[in-house]
């Protein structure tokens, strides 16, 4: 994790699996991601009815695009997980496997459950901010 970056847990909420917040100190750069979505190359959505394998997609969309930026997970400081389905396991399926992504870089996050997203046949979609260290200038 970067070490300027600090994940707050709370004893006096429920024990979870993420930070309650992060703080971000000054002269740090926010990154803002666009929903990293399970698209491959040709704009087309990968395994179009698992949730798991999707999550899988866009954590690894999310990797590449936090590369581009010269940065990495560990530098991530929130995301918010959408989801299209009603299902909760739906839901959970798809968090357990973000989460498990993330190790111990357990990032504030927000899971949704929506009834749409942007592409037919999407089911998952993972936004992101990141603070990268100011570069010299």
């Amino acid at each position: 994790m970067n070490n300027k970056i600090s994940l707050i847990h709370s004893a006096d909420l429920a024990q979870t699996d993420y930070a309650y917040a992060s703080r971000v100190p000054s002269g740090m750069d926010l990154l803002y991601l666009a929903g990293a979505c399970p698209l491959n190359k040709d704009g087309k959505i990968l395994n179009p009815n698992d949730y798991e394998l999707q999550a899988e997609t866009c954590v690894e969309k999310l990797k590449t695009a936090l590369k581009e930026c010269n940065a990495s997970l560990d530098d991530v400081v929130y995301t918010r997980v959408l989801v299209a389905s009603q299902n909760r396991t739906d839901l959970v399926t798809a968090w357990e496997t973000i989460r498990s992504e993330f190790g111990n870089h357990d990032v504030p996050s927000t899971l949704s459950g929506v009834t749409v997203l942007g592409y037919s046949n999407q089911l998952v979609e993972i936004e992101a901010v990141a603070a990268l260290e100011k570069l010299s200038q």
